[in-house]
């Protein structure tokens, strides 16, 4: 099995090995790291279709995380993958109408960031004691709704570790918000920040990035790390789940192993389509990937035009996880397939003057974006033709697909990525399928779902609404940085 180690983005001869790129989560420079190779399955289609997910998320995350022993990597997937999924599937497919839907949202949080989050604390833990660990880590994650509460959920009372989330005060769901501020765990903090996700990340990617301040706080014990997806231990479990869809699809009778499928997913951050991507590269057989973007579409007019221009219009939306116009791992993708010096070129571009321009629209991934409207029918039309209830977010990608499908006439069977329960969006889902939701709590929107979805109300949102709210802080966007210190010093 060949060696993977992880190289920068914007720089080649940064190399570290996995353990060491998932407790660093950020280059020193900026970039993120990459495998200097994507490895090839090494066992066919056929063979890997036969195994449980478990299984098939060893033999995918053996070929990545090579400096760990089987027996660490299976005591990770085993302890992630484990009952706190409501079906015995983990990530079950469904076929609904003229498309198969990945279900990602049986985990903790009914999200899928639960599918990494789950095992990334157990990666963080084991990287930790590989690699002589004498510090506190401190895990430091900006959130669009949904990686911010899976990783809270996570890391909660892991010892060695504390994890501080900042989101959107106004920029996520009702529910969303209120996963976040009911947390508990002595080690998590989750704060709002009177600004949106760009301007969290934006922080956060610039500390992990101010010697001075690593520094000042390394001398008190501690060293950071991030649960965003541009932490490669992030990004790498979310691979297994593509050839998992693939496998089921097959086990429903839709295709035969070896067929092509196209694939589309809601897209905010880049970090679930590029897993799949890798996917691709790895084996699995794709035609298309749709990259699916909302009212928010810069990456559609990237993969369209050649240009990614940030400087325009933010807009709050009824899929807020997608509200970004900075997407990060799309660094990954530019390195893949171009160098490091035009990836370091265009990261200054986007610094400097909020835009670069390079061509990648003879790659495999089509851009395709949902307005408002679009996606509230695309909701509604799902839930008349097939009595199936999607929430905002798949519905971008149903309704990207639903176009991409009538400008091409591409019948290849299609998977689409699910990737939140309809109850995280309750009243834009409600709204969208005719119901009247002025004035109606959380509570109540959640009961008429469940009605409407003949769907239980999931456990880990029912009663949600009369949870102690634990953390209450709210701040000023270019705050962040006094706070953590503040927090960590005082």
């Amino acid at each position: 099995m060949t060696n993977i180690n992880y190289i920068g983005t914007r720089d080649k001869n940064i190399s570290v090995t996995a353990s060491q790129a998932i407790l660093k989560g950020i280059c020193d420079d900026g970039g993120l790291f990459i495998p200097n190779e994507i490895p090839l399955i090494d066992k066919t289609l056929e063979e890997l279709s036969k195994l449980s997910y478990k299984d098939l998320a060893y033999e995918i995350l053996k070929l990545y995380l090579t400096d760990f022993t089987e027996e660490e990597l299976k005591n990770c997937i085993n302890k992630a993958y484990d009952q706190k999924f409501d079906t015995p599937d983990i990530a079950p497919v469904v076929k609904k109408g003229d498309v198969s839907i990945l279900e990602l949202f049986h985990g903790k949080t009914i999200a899928f960031k639960d599918m990494a989050l789950s095992i990334l604390p157990y990666f963080m833990t084991t990287a930790a004691n590989k690699n002589g660990m004498d510090k506190k880590i401190v895990i430091l994650t900006a959130t669009s709704g949904d990686t911010g509460k899976a990783a809270l959920e996570g890391f909660a009372n892991v010892e060695g570790i504390n994890i501080i989330v900042f989101f959107p005060e106004t920029g996520v769901s009702p529910v969303q918000k209120l996963q976040m501020v009911t947390q508990k765990g002595d080690n998590t903090c989750a704060v709002g920040i009177n600004g949106n996700f760009d301007d969290a990340q934006t922080a956060v990617k610039t500390i992990f990035t101010d010697e001075s301040m690593k520094k000042e706080l390394n001398e008190k014990g501690f060293v950071f790390s991030s649960a965003n997806s541009i932490n490669i231990g992030r990004l790498v479990p979310q691979i297994v789940y593509y050839f998992n869809a693939y496998f089921r699809m097959a086990e429903n009778g839709d295709i035969k192993i070896g067929e092509k499928i196209n694939v589309s997913v809601p897209t905010g951050n880049f970090g679930n389509i590029l897993a799949g991507y890798f996917a691709y590269k790895m084996g699995l057989p794709v035609k298309t990937f749709i990259c699916a973007s909302n009212k928010n579409n810069v990456l559609t007019d990237f993969f369209n035009t050649g240009v990614y221009n940030k400087n325009r219009e933010f807009y709050v939306t009824k899929s807020p996880s997608m509200d970004i116009l900075v997407s990060s791992n799309i660094e990954r993708l530019i390195c893949m397939l171009s160098s490091q010096e035009k990836t370091k070129e265009v990261m200054d571009d986007l610094k400097n003057k909020g835009e670069y321009n390079i061509d990648l629209t003879k790659d495999i991934i089509k851009g395709y974006f949902a307005s408002e409207e679009e996606t509230s029918a695309a909701i509604s039309d799902m839930y008349n033709k097939n009595k199936y209830v999607i929430d905002t977010h798949t519905a971008v990608a149903y309704a990207a697909y639903q176009k991409y499908k009538k400008d091409t006439s591409d019948n290849t069977p299609c998977v689409v990525v699910s990737t939140a329960s309809p109850y995280k969006f309750a009243k834009d889902v409600l709204i969208s399928l005719g119901k009247n939701c002025d004035n109606i709590e959380i509570s109540e929107l959640m009961k008429e779902l469940e009605k409407v979805s003949n769907v239980a109300i999931p456990a880990p949102v029912d009663g949600i609404e009369k949870r102690e709210i634990i953390h209450k802080t709210v701040i000023n966007k270019y705050d962040i940085k006094d706070f953590i210190k503040e927090k960590l010093l005082k």
